[in-house]
């Protein structure tokens, strides 16, 4: 919890008073500081509910029950997260140019072009291996966590034990989000015993992801790679480790080497159907001909040998742009494996955007 600036102000204010006082009042002993305020503390030991799910965690993944409560019974309970996973009201405007804003600009992509630099070999290695292009992983490193410049502050066993046992009831999808962050609470534990990894000395995102990739426990546990050879995985200090682990995931998601992401699309507004080409979502649903058929007609990259007759499955994907005229691209099935990392077109978008930007920079 951050400490109020009472006492601080407080200082100054007496400061400024004595300054312009008489003299007798003056020599009068300053009253004391007040103590900056801080909330009370929650521990989870004071959760049955919490130590109930330890016993449970402990006998199924044959764990030491009396150190898997120790260790949940210690996670501090976190006020700020659940309000960070509440959504946006229904009828947010989303703004796709301003989210690109974020991503795609010039400090994120000068410092894409020196972690490739450094890299460089490293990522032709997992290119060669995986089949992911290296610029898909510099923009999923850069607008994760800006090549490791920004990998989180809170402690994962917190955050993540909020999320278990506090979730915002909110939320529309409260309880499958909720098994889900009990899930990845387990495999911090499950992971933490097994690497003799102190849970508590974890950091990262306020949902509990860590690492350059801000890989969740459970990505950690099944895609994560030693991708330096030192004989463990650190996604937090070795950038092999992530890059390997990061193409690792996207292979291990059906990432089909030499397809393109997207293409642009033409429409036939005399025959557009785009509820329709919509209705599927980001899912590839469509061919070309289909969409072609339906008023949307996706159109070759000059940057990529697969025309879109032979890419396979597509998707209509809409980038709306606030009061602007909304963007739309014709999704492949690459551009559905990167929403796989993060389950949005915008994030999607951004990561393939930025890593283009970085490669041409070079």
């Amino acid at each position: 919890m951050a400490l109020l600036r009472s006492a601080a102000l407080l200082v100054l204010a007496c400061a400024a008073a004595l300054a312009t006082a008489p003299a007798a009042l003056a020599q009068k002993p300053a009253k004391k500081k007040e103590k900056a305020a801080r909330a009370p503390e929650v521990l989870y030991a004071s959760r049955p509910d919490a130590l109930r799910f330890a016993d449970d965690l402990a006998a199924r993944r044959g764990l030491d029950r009396e150190w898997v409560r120790q260790a949940i019974g210690q996670a501090r309970f976190l006020p700020q997260v659940p309000r960070l996973m509440v959504p946006a009201p229904k009828g947010t405007p989303k703004n796709w140019t301003a989210y690109r804003a974020r991503f795609v600009e010039p400090v994120r992509i000068r410092a894409g072009v020196r972690f490739w630099n450094e890299h460089a070999a490293t990522l032709a290695r997992a290119e060669r291996e995986y089949g992911v292009p290296a610029e898909i992983i510099i923009g999923i490193l850069g607008v994760e966590t800006l090549y490791g410049q920004h990998m989180g502050g809170f402690r994962v066993m917190d955050a993540l034990a909020t999320l278990a046992f506090d979730f915002p009831a909110a939320h529309p999808r409260a309880p499958e989000r909720q098994a889900f962050f009990q899930g990845e609470l387990e495999q911090l534990l499950s992971l933490a015993d097994r690497t003799g990894t102190d849970p508590f000395a974890l950091r990262g995102s306020y949902a509990g992801a860590m690492g350059l990739g801000q890989f969740m426990p459970s990505s950690w546990a099944r895609w994560a790679v030693d991708f330096d050879g030192d004989g463990r995985i650190d996604l937090f200090q070795s950038p092999a480790d992530a890059i390997g682990s990061v193409a690792n995931y996207f292979k291990a998601h059906g990432w089909v080497t030499g397809l393109p992401t997207h293409y642009a699309l033409a429409f036939d507004e005399a025959r557009l159907r785009l509820p329709e080409l919509l209705a599927p979502d980001i899912l590839p649903t469509f061919d070309a001909a289909g969409m072609a058929e339906r008023g949307a007609r996706p159109l070759p990259d000059e940057g990529t040998a697969t025309a879109p007759e032979a890419a396979g499955a597509l998707a209509l994907i809409e980038l709306q742009n606030g009061g602007a005229p909304t963007t739309y691209v014709a999704g492949t099935r690459n551009f559905y494996v990167v929403t796989r990392y993060n389950w949005s077109s915008y994030y999607a978008m951004a990561v393939i955007d930025l890593g283009r930007e970085v490669a041409a920079a070079r």
